[in-house]
């Protein structure tokens, strides 16, 4: 498995962004006619670059992507810092369930940390369980009650401190 740094416009990165437009329109369909895909595009591929606080990692087997997911500058934390925002979390679907997603995960908190970030956070949503599940048992604190039906939620935001170096 090779792990990359690679920029947001990569075109190694064309299948991660395919089957998770592919994924939000089927899972939740379109809002107002305008399909759920688009906030793939919500932010520009600027967003993610290293000299505006931001990664895209992209994971390798054999010249095949397999897993990937990035950070951008999010909101501020408690401490009046800003935080890092995990977006983009992927694997491919033929290879799901072998830890690939967590991998990414902690490979994107230590880069936060290594970005100078003091914490995180995420939004995913309600229709995902399998994502909330990822975040849950990689120690991300949930700003909602996780017992709760989540049907009526439009995005489950989590948090968690940035690893220490």
């Amino acid at each position: 498995m090779e792990e990359r740094w690679v920029a947001a416009d990569d075109p190694v990165l064309r299948p991660l962004l395919e089957d998770l437009a592919r994924d939000y329109d089927a899972r939740y369909g379109p809002t107002n006619g305008v399909p759920s895909s688009a906030e793939l595009t919500r932010y520009p591929p600027e967003a993610f670059a290293a000299e505006r606080g931001g990664a895209f990692l992209a994971v390798l087997d054999d010249g095949v992507l397999v897993a990937g997911g990035a950070l951008k500058r999010g909101g501020t934390g408690p401490d009046g810092r800003p935080l890092a925002e995990v977006k983009r979390m992927w694997s491919h679907p033929e290879r799901r369930r072998l830890g690939l997603a967590g991998r990414v995960l902690a490979l994107l908190e230590q880069r936060a940390a290594e970005l100078g970030y003091t914490g995180l956070e995420l939004t995913t949503g309600a229709r995902q369980p399998e994502a909330v599940a990822l975040y849950l048992r990689h120690g991300w604190t949930p700003d909602f009650d996780p017992t709760a039906p989540q049907d009526e939620a439009a995005y489950l935001r989590f948090t968690k401190p940035a690893p220490r170096g």
